[in-house]
Formats: structure tokens, sequence, C-alpha cells
């Protein structure tokens, strides 16, 4: 909460909360000044989404089409009237791959529902359990077969770019290796061995009103890092 206030941020996504709405306490429910969107799991204590908004939306949606995925509170659609903002939580995988087929059949279904919106103005931000390309990674070599590094997850981002969406942070910095996650082992968030797997995507039509994309590796809290983006006004 301390850091929500210093921020000022005029919308926060938060992924993987583990918590029901009635678990907490006011100040989590209603932070002064933001209106709050809460998606849960039927599951306690997993996944779980919630965005917290200066501006009130048009519309809130919670569901992307997939039985299993909306179940687990991956998902709010937040309609205003410069643009449509998706809050994502992709599943992990599995650390055996188990759950790949389910990771890639997201993907597959998210794409469907962004080719029928080509034009509008989209911004997708969250948690993609992917590593894009092998800047995006402390250790590329060690983790070509691993989840979150496959071929195959790798792809999806390539699909996704095809799909006329830019990365932001990339666009803004070309060379620059920063990691939004590190595991909880061996100190390797001290050590600076993680992974860029959160990302903030806008649609290509409304990149010149990306003013700047930004990762916060200082902020301590979570396992992850906020990222995210500094927009204008819309196109005149």
């Amino acid at each position: 909460m301390e850091w929500l206030n210093e921020a000022c941020a005029d919308i926060v996504c938060l992924q993987e909360i583990k918590a029901n709405k009635e678990q907490l306490t006011d100040d989590l429910i209603n932070p002064k000044g933001y209106y709050s969107y809460f998606n849960s799991a039927d599951k306690k204590g997993y996944s779980g989404v919630l965005v917290y908004t200066k501006i009130k939306p048009l519309k809130v949606e919670y569901k992307l089409g997939i039985e299993r995925f909306d179940s687990e509170g991956r998902i709010i659609i937040l309609h205003y009237p410069e643009f449509i903002l998706y809050n994502l939580y992709i599943p992990h995988g599995g650390r055996k791959k188990e759950n790949l087929a389910y990771k890639l059949e997201v993907y597959k279904h998210l794409f469907e529902i962004l080719n029928k919106e080509k034009n509008k103005n989209i911004i997708l931000a969250g948690d993609f359990n992917i590593a894009h390309n092998e800047i995006d990674l402390a250790r590329p070599k060690n983790n070509k077969k691993n989840i979150m590094f496959t071929p195959e997850e790798r792809t999806q981002l390539d699909k996704l770019i095809n799909l006329d969406f830019v990365d932001t942070f990339r666009h803004f910095n070309k060379l620059e290796q920063k990691f939004t996650w590190w595991p909880y082992m061996a100190n390797l968030r001290e050590r600076n061995i993680g992974w860029r797997i959160d990302y903030v995507f806008v649609s290509n039509n409304m990149l010149e009103n990306v003013k700047e994309s930004f990762i916060l590796t200082d902020v301590l809290g979570s396992d992850h890092c906020p990222s995210g983006i500094k927009l204008s006004s819309s196109k005149k």
C-alpha cells in the first residue's frame, strides 16, 4: 500500500493475488482514490487477478472463453473510452510441461479474439510466463528446453507481434537486459539471475501515445517487480 500511494499510478494490474475479496481488509479492497475489480479463482489460495483504477471503465469483463482458464481467475478486460485493457495471468505450463498444451490453447484463443479487434486500441499487461528472446533471461543456454523458454512458447510472442502488437519495453530499450521475475532460491534476485516474463504490449495504432516503458527492479514485496508504461492523451 505504501508503494501504491507513492506511485500514484492511474491503473495498476496485479496477477496471482491468491486471495478472495472477502479475505482482505477494506484498505486493500477500496484503496483511496481507486475503483477495484477482482477476479479470484474458484480454487482457494490460487491464481487470481485484480485491477485498481482511478478511471472508472465503461465495461468490465472477466472471461476469455476457456472454461478452465476462466475458473482460475486469470483475466480482467476493462473498456475505456480510449482503449481496451487486458490484465492477463497466462498459465505457467508446469515444470514438467504437463500444462504446456493448456498454455498454448490459451494463447491460440487469445489471438483469435485479438484478430477480430484489429482496429481497436488495445493494451495487454501482465504475466505472460514466457521469456521471448535470449536477452530476456540471464541463462538462455541452460533453459532452451525448459518451460517458459521453449521454442513453442517463444513462438507465441512472435505471433502476437505479427498481430501488430508492440513489446513496449523492448521498443524503447532495444539492448537493455532487465528482468521482472527471480525464483525464490539461491539469492537469485540479489545476483540478478532472472527472467523478463511480464510485459506491456500495445496495438501498433496506439504506439505513438506510449511515452515511456519501464521496469522497477528496486521495488520489493514479490518474486516479481512492477513494469508499466506512461501514456499521453489520445490522438487528436
